[in-house]
Order: C-alpha cells, then sequence, then structure tokens
C-alpha cells in the first residue's frame, strides 16, 4: 500500500527485496525481526489486496477501455505537438486525475510511438488530399537553387537590428512570403494543429540543411515548408511592428533629453539675462529720464540693454511663473527630427494590416488615411484638410499640432500630425486596441485563446486538463477559498498580537500601529575546509570524466540521422561546446587548440542544435538529480525552484537586444533567464532586457523537460505580476516570491472576503473586499482562458503578457485579476507568519545568484560582451554555457556524493 500511494502503481517483489523496509516496519510497532525469512504471498491473496488497496484510494486498473482513453488523450496532445515528452505527460496527468493505475513503461513508449505515427500520417494524408499541385511545386521552388542561393536559406535569415537596410530586406522576404502564406495558413486550419505545433515544425526547417531535407519524404518536406510559411511571415510581422516601436520609442526618449537640455540651456541662459530685466524696470522709475520723453528714446534705451527678441523671450518666461513650456519645445524637436522618422517608419506602416477591436476606433481612421495617401504616391499636404481624421488628437495636445496663419485661420502642422499617429500606434499595439491577425505577439487576444467553435465543447476540454481547479465548481471552490483566507488572518494577526510571531516588530503611536519584519544579517559566503584539499581540474578533463559516467554527448545526434555514416569526435564536440559557451568562439578556440577551425565549424552546424542541447543538458539535469547528495539540497523537504534573469551586454547590434543603463550604460544587451532546481539549471532562454521577467515564469515551468519537477516556485519582485499566482496555482504550482517591500506589499496587497469595516480590530488589515461575483460571472471566460493555455494555442508568456495589459481591462480580465488576488492574500499572510518559509525563498533565490556567478565565470571570453549576430545565435550560446555549467555542477555533485556515502558507511551522520 504504500508503494502504491507514493507510486500509484503495483509492483512483484518478495520481502527479501524489500528486507530495509520489512525491518523498519517492524521497528516502528516495536517487533523484532524475524527469525526466518517470510514466506511470499499466493498469486490470489496478492491480487485479493490490490482489489482492497484500489478500492482504498478509489483508484481503476488499467484496462482495455481505459487503454482506449488514454489513446484518445495521447491522440489531442499530439496535435499540438509531437515532442514525445509533452505527450507522456499529458498521459501520466491524465492517468493521475482519472485515478487510473499508471502501466508499465514500455505499454507507454509504445502507446507514444503508435500515436506520433499515427499523427504523421494523417498529416501526410491531409496534405495529399488538400495540396494543389501548382501549390506543392512553389514550396518545392523554395528548395531550388537560383543565382548560386536557395529562396529558403534566404528567408531563414533574421534581421540584425533596426537599421533601414535591415528592416527592407525583412520588408523583402515578408513579400516573398506573402504569395504562399494564404495557402498555408489554408492548410493549416485542415492540419488542426496548435501554434506550438507548427512553431516546432518550422523550426526543422532551420535545423536542416537543404541537403538534408531533400533527403526527407517530400510530402513531410512539404509539411515542414508550409509551417515555415505560417511561421515565418508571422514571425516578419513581429519584427516589424517591434521595429516601429522601437523606433517611436527611440524618437520619444530623443525628443525629451533634447527637450531637457533646450530647457536647461534656455533657462541658463534666461538667469543670465534677468538682471539686465531690472535694468530695465529702472528706466520707468530713473529721475534721470524726464517725465516728458517720448516712448521712442525710452525704448531705445532700452534695446540697447537688451533686444527686442530677448525682451519678449524673458517677459513669456517670467510671465509663466519662470516656467518653459516642455511640450512646445519637445514637439518642436519632433518637427525637425520628422523627415528621418518617416523614411523609417511608412514603410512599416504599408506592410502590416492593422485592425481594432472597436469598430469605430478614431485612430484607426488616421492610420487607414496615411496608408491610402503614401500608397497612392500623394502627400498629406495634398489632402483637404477637412479629409484629414483628428478625432483621435488628444484635447491636451491640440494646441501643439496647430498653427496660425497669415489669415488668421488654424492649420494642422502635418509632420507633427503623422508623428503623432505613430506614438498613438505605438500605444495602442502595446494595449491591445489595434492588432495584427498575421503576428503571434500583435495579434487579438481572441485568436490566442481556443476557437469559439472548439470551446462549445467546454465541458469535455475542461476534463481533459485533469486540473482540480478547472473542474471544481466555482462556487464551491470559492466557499473553501474564504473560509481558509478568513481563518488565516485571524490566526496569522493573532499569532503577531499575543507575541508569538517573534519576526514582527510593531511600532505603535497613538491609534496607529505599523509593523516590520526581523530579517538576520547576512554573512559573507565562505568555502567549505572540503574544498582546499580538491585540486583544480581543467575543463575539458571534466567533460571528460562527466562523459563517462553520464554519456550526454550521445544527445548530439548529426542532422543527417541515419545518412551520415560517421559520427562527431568527442574531443571536436567538447572544443565545440567549450568555444560556444565561454564566447569564444570557433574562430579562437581553432587558433589555440590543435583542431581545425573549419572541422570545429562543421562539427558544430552537425551536431548544435537547440533541439540536442536541450536533450544533453536534460540528461545532465537528471543525472544529478539521481545522486545521493540532490535532496540533501531540498527546502523544507521539497523541491523548491527560482527564476531570475542574467543581464549580459552585446557587442554587435541585434533585433532582441534594448538598452538598460543600469547595467549597460549607454549600450544594448540581452537577458538569460533561467529556471534553477535546487542547484541545477533545469530551463533557459533568451528574452530582451525591456521584456518583464514575470511573463516568462509560467513558460519556463511549463517548458521544463526534465525529470525534475519543482513543488515550489520563487522569484524576486520582477517575477511577480497580476495573474501569475492564479495561473501557477490553478497548473498545481506553488509560487512563492520574494517581495522588495513586504509591509508596503501587504498594506496595498492584502485583499479579503468581508468589507474593510470588518477588520478594524486586526494588524494586518485587507485593503478591499474581493468582487467574488464577477469571478462568478466570469468563470467560464477564466476556465477558457487556463484550458487555453493548457493546450499551447500559442506561447504562454504572449497570453501572460497581454492578460497584464492595463489598457485590457475588461470584465474577464479583472476577474482574473480577482482570482489572482486571493491566492496572493493566502500567500502574504503566509508569508508573514512562517520564518521558515521566508528563508526557504531566500535561500532559493540565493541558488540562483550563486549559479548566475558560475555562469559569468563560465562564459568570460570577449569581456563577458556577446558578439552574436541573431537571437539564434544567442539561444545556442546560453544553451552551451548551461551545459557547461551543469557539467561542473554534476562534477562537484559527484564528488560530494561518494563523500556522503562513505560518511554514512562509517555511520559519520
Amino acid at each position: 500500500m504504500a508503494y502504491f500511494k507514493d507510486k500509484q502503481r503495483f509492483f512483484s517483489f518478495t520481502f527479501a527485496d524489500a528486507a530495509a523496509d520489512v525491518a523498519y516496519l517492524l521497528a516502528q510497532e516495536g517487533l523484532p525481526p524475524p527469525a526466518t525469512d517470510f514466506a511470499s504471498l499466493d498469486r490470489r491473496s496478492i491480487r485479493h489486496q490490490r482489489r482492497l488497496i484500489l478500492t482504498l484510494f478509489r483508484y481503476r486498473r488499467c484496462g482495455p477501455a481505459e487503454r482506449q482513453q488514454i489513446l484518445t488523450c495521447a491522440r489531442q496532445a499530439a496535435r499540438r505537438t509531437c515532442r514525445p515528452v509533452y505527450i507522456f505527460r499529458e498521459i501520466i496527468q491524465y492517468l493521475l486525475a482519472q485515478r487510473i493505475v499508471l502501466p508499465s513503461y514500455t505499454v507507454l513508449q509504445d502507446l507514444v510511438g503508435k500515436v506520433l505515427t499515427e499523427e504523421q500520417q494523417r498529416l501526410m494524408h491531409v496534405l495529399q488530399t488538400n495540396l494543389a499541385p501548382h501549390e506543392r511545386a512553389a514550396c518545392d521552388a523554395l528548395l531550388v537553387e537560383t543565382d548560386g542561393h536557395y529562396p529558403l536559406t534566404l528567408l531563414k535569415h533574421t534581421p540584425k537590428d533596426i537599421s533601414l537596410g535591415e528592416i527592407r530586406r525583412e520588408l523583402g522576404r515578408a513579400e516573398q512570403l506573402r504569395v504562399l502564406y494564404p495557402v498555408a495558413q489554408q492548410i493549416m486550419l485542415r492540419l488542426e494543429i496548435a501554434s506550438e505545433g507548427i512553431a516546432y515544425y518550422a523550426s526543422l526547417v532551420s535545423y536542416y540543411t537543404i541537403f538534408r531535407l531533400q533527403q526527407l519524404d517530400p510530402w513531410l518536406v512539404s509539411l515542414y515548408v508550409l509551417c515555415f510559411v505560417v511561421h515565418r511571415y508571422q514571425q516578419c510581422h513581429d519584427h516589424l511592428i517591434d521595429a516601429l516601436i522601437q523606433i517611436v520609442n527611440e524618437s520619444v526618449t530623443d525628443a525629451k533629453a533634447a527637450t531637457k537640455e533646450h530647457i536647461a540651456t534656455l533657462r541658463q541662459a534666461h538667469n543670465a539675462d534677468l538682471p539686465k530685466v531690472g535694468q530695465l524696470l529702472k528706466l520707468f522709475t530713473s529721475d534721470q529720464i524726464a517725465a516728458d520723453t517720448p516712448f521712442q528714446r525710452v525704448r531705445a534705451r532700452a534695446f540697447a540693454i537688451l533686444d527686442r527678441q530677448q525682451i519678449e523671450a524673458l517677459a513669456e518666461y517670467i510671465g509663466t511663473d519662470l516656467h518653459v513650456d516642455d511640450v512646445a519645445v519637445e514637439w518642436a524637436h519632433v518637427e525637425r527630427q520628422a523627415q528621418r522618422l518617416k523614411r523609417h517608419l511608412r514603410p512599416l506602416l504599408l506592410a502590416t494590416e492593422l485592425h481594432a477591436t472597436r469598430a469605430d476606433a478614431p485612430l484607426m481612421a488616421a492610420v487607414q488615411c496615411l496608408k491610402t495617401t503614401f500608397t497612392q504616391g500623394r502627400a498629406l499636404g495634398q489632402l483637404a484638410p477637412e479629409a484629414i481624421p483628428t478625432q483621435f488628437i488628444p484635447v491636451r495636445l491640440r494646441r501643439y499640432l496647430y498653427t496660425t496663419d497669415g489669415a488668421g485661420l488654424k492649420r494642422l502642422i502635418l509632420d507633427r500630425y503623422e508623428v503623432l499617429v505613430y506614438r498613438q500606434l505605438r500605444n495602442a499595439l502595446e494595449s491591445g486596441d489595434l492588432f495584427c491577425r498575421d503576428s503571434v505577439r500583435f495579434r487579438s487576444f481572441e485568436d490566442d485563446l481556443i476557437s469559439a467553435s472548439t470551446w462549445q465543447e467546454q465541458d469535455r476540454l475542461v476534463q481533459q486538463t485533469g486540473l482540480p481547479r478547472l473542474t471544481q465548481p466555482i462556487h464551491e471552490q470559492l466557499a473553501a477559498l474564504e473560509q481558509e483566507l478568513e481563518a488565516q488572518l485571524v490566526a496569522v494577526n493573532r499569532c503577531i498580537a499575543n507575541g508569538e510571531n517573534q519576526h514582527i516588530r510593531l511600532k505603535r503611536r497613538g491609534d496607529r500601529t505599523r509593523w516590520s519584519l526581523r530579517y538576520p544579517r547576512g554573512s559573507d559566503p565562505v568555502n567549505h575546509p572540503l574544498f582546499e584539499h580538491v585540486p583544480p581540474v581543467d575543463l575539458v578533463s571534466l567533460m571528460q570524466f562527466v562523459q563517462q559516467t553520464c554519456p550526454f554527448l550521445a544527445n548530439f545526434t548529426h542532422v543527417l540521422g541515419r545518412y551520415v555514416s560517421e559520427t562527431a569526435d568527442a574531443h571536436v564536440l567538447i572544443a565545440c561546446l567549450i568555444a560556444w559557451g565561454t564566447n569564444m568562439g570557433l574562430g579562437r578556440m581553432g587558433e589555440i587548440s590543435d583542431i581545425p577551425t573549419s572541422t570545429l565549424a562543421r562539427a558544430s552546424e552537425n551536431c548544435l542544435r537547440l533541439e540536442t542541447l536541450h536533450a544533453a543538458n536534460d540528461c545532465l539535469s537528471n543525472a544529478s538529480a539521481a545522486l545521493p547528495i540532490f535532496h540533501v539540497y531540498d527546502l523544507g523537504g521539497a523541491l523548491h525552484s527560482s527564476s531570475d534573469g542574467q543581464k549580459f551586454e552585446t557587442s554587435l547590434p541585434t533585433i532582441n537586444a534594448r538598452h538598460s543603463p543600469k547595467y549597460f550604460g549607454l549600450h544594448k544587451g540581452v537577458v538569460g533567464y533561467t529556471l534553477v532546481v535546487n542547484h541545477i539549471p533545469v530551463q533557459a532562454r533568451i528574452i530582451g532586457a525591456h521584456e518583464h521577467e514575470s511573463y516568462y515564469v509560467f513558460d519556463l515551468l511549463m517548458g521544463n523537460t526534465s525529470a525534475i519537477r519543482p513543488a515550489i516556485h520563487s522569484t524576486d519582485t520582477h517575477g511577480t505580476n497580476e495573474v501569475n499566482f492564479a495561473l501557477l496555482q490553478v497548473f498545481n504550482e506553488q509560487f512563492a516570491p520574494r517581495y522588495k517591500n513586504l509591509s508596503e506589499k501587504v498594506r496595498h496587497g492584502l485583499y479579503g472576503f468581508q468589507h474593510p469595516s470588518q477588520y478594524q480590530d486586526l494588524i494586518l488589515k485587507p485593503i478591499r473586499k474581493l468582487h467574488t461575483e464577477l469571478i462568478v460571472a466570469e468563470w467560464a471566460n477564466l476556465q477558457r482562458i487556463f484550458v487555453s493555455l493548457a493546450g499551447k494555442t500559442t506561447s504562454q508568456s504572449t497570453i501572460v503578457r497581454k492578460l497584464n495589459a492595463y489598457a485590457r481591462r475588461n470584465q474577464t480580465r479583472q476577474a482574473l485579476w480577482e482570482y489572482d488576488k486571493i491566492f496572493q492574500s493566502l500567500y502574504l499572510l503566509t508569508f508573514v507568519d512562517s520564518p521558515p518559509m521566508r528563508q526557504n525563498v531566500q535561500r532559493a533565490l540565493n541558488r540562483g545568484e550563486n549559479y548566475h556567478q558560475l555562469f559569468r565565470a563560465v562564459s568570460y571570453a570577449n569581456f563577458g560582451k556577446l558578439r552574436y549576430r541573431n537571437e539564434d545565435e544567442q539561444q545556442l550560446w546560453h544553451a552551451c554555457g548551461c551545459l557547461l555549467t551543469n557539467c561542473i555542477i554534476y562534477y562537484n555533485a559527484s564528488i560530494l556524493s561518494r563523500l556522503l556515502q562513505q560518511k554514512h558507511a562509517m555511520g559519520d551522520t
């Protein structure tokens, strides 16, 4: 029964196989060891006991009917993605939710293989039925050499930055893909593949060379190419819209900086002239000027002190309380820079097809006016003034966009008008009021969710997720949460009031009580003396040792698969990994080693792919987790993970690099966001320095393909947002962030199910009552969001980003935020009341920081500045760096594990 409770499976064993467990159970009951071995039970008794256990735990065996249900679940998972590990986990989750005994691993392995084969045959059949000969010929044409180049190879290239030349080349690629895109999009609808599946098949085009693709089944190649066309065309629009936003942001920053500088210069000049204003005023009180002196003579003396323009500027300066209209100065600067902006932004505007969430959006009318005018080759000045839409112009900016002509009529300043359209367009794209259907990041939120037609089978889809929070009626769930939260509010406040919580410091001033937490002083981390006796080892020898005990290099399969006659040499692979991971580069490695650069480059192109690197990292992570020392690092008896970002400056411009003055000064960089469990990095990705880390917390946890599954996850304040508590709770993950200012967070982030007047006697008081009626009313829509996340209809980070957009405050998103506040309030109370929880969270985050120090020490070359030309190369570098650190961690863990086993054998615990 104990084994079944732990693994949900039955095992065939004898008492001799479980001698240690038998001795433990007898000792617990105070019974002596048996004089002779227990006799094994007969089959009939074993079957009877298994039936009793199944009845006790309300489980059922995996019979023919259950296997058919599992097969259906696996087929649905295969349509979302063809990654075997994902399908396997979907099956396991379904079995646990349905309380079915897990079948043997061989059965599951065969089932996953069968489903993948069926899915491939289904896709081929759909293609053969729906793809016309001329459409297939158009796909094949991408693999035919033209003028010394393959069109598909050129389409793989991504822009290095947002310069005018790179953007024009990306526009050319989008125009080339536009021919096949409608066909590919229609085929995708018939194939019924989720966005993640499309992205996966498209990635294979990038992994495989043209020669390798030509060796595959022609229909399979057509599938890959069509997925690539859809994914790459949408990626082009992502790049173009992202470039538009970035150019507008930089222009706004530049305008504000120029305004600030101009105002400072202006004020300095005015302040220098203010004493002369005193001389002007004395002209009116001077006794040396006769009362009957003509005004022209007085005026001439005034102009001798200051000229006419200076007097007018100073009069305006003094008349506005020594204030300069910074908005007017900014728009004057914008007008001077308008020609450069228009040259960059007009092509981007014309290349993107935008739509509005509201049919009568005033900004959309202005956008359409610009596009129509520029498409016809006309200028805005050729339009009649009344034909230019102006309803979208904010009232506060109208006086800066108009000027008065000689006849006293107001005239629109067209350059300022066009720049304002681009600024408003940026705001609308970021908030979701405008969207592009041919995009991933900037399409409408509705397109990111399960389609309305599919959602008609709501009950079936919710049951398939196997998530208890979704299957439980919302009224029962809220009632249980209300009881838990209200009880915890009373208990935590009682512990503070009677002094049981000794870590809370109270300060009373009159009727007001303020509180703060006492934090222990930290100490400088010092290596254990043990490490002083361990000799240093070079990285190559270390990786060779790791390869002997954990053959991770076997995951670096050749891109040609079975069509290659020889495998890469281990020494060459290690050299490639070190060259990439240390930021040294293959060229430099070829110079300092005895392996030619050409050999390194060939091995890198053939074997180093994100797919193989992730598999090798998972291999090392799983091997480290199997060592005896691994669970010594558990916090509170559980696997505690953390995620945090590490900043890296880029020495070459890339499309995803952004400014961050705090970390890069005047330069740009990217962020490596890593998930660390205990002391092992299990998942990582490169994100932009401008992106909020909290958008990727859910993505990292759900995308973890290793066998290490954390029970609790922590982040710093940057990992928190308005939805992460709810999302992780629904998906059975406990979220435990650390806040920078906890008392302030509790003061403004604690909510209750009652009106605040009901909590007057408490020290920790909810700020307001939760709107549970909104959650109930929108529960079906919230379920649709959660099921869409589970079904991977799009990238989780994309949905999370849109859910957190403040301009998207409709009823559903407000309900999700209210739902999130319940779990946030429960966590805040637990965090305040539990010193072990606070300590574990801090230790988990410290491990993430320690990992960053190790990674920085490994990736030391080129002063730590990345010199990779695109995001794919950055992802490859980061994965190689993770692999090197994983090797070091495994090596150290092996030493500690052997020491641990030796001490335990000696009885020295």
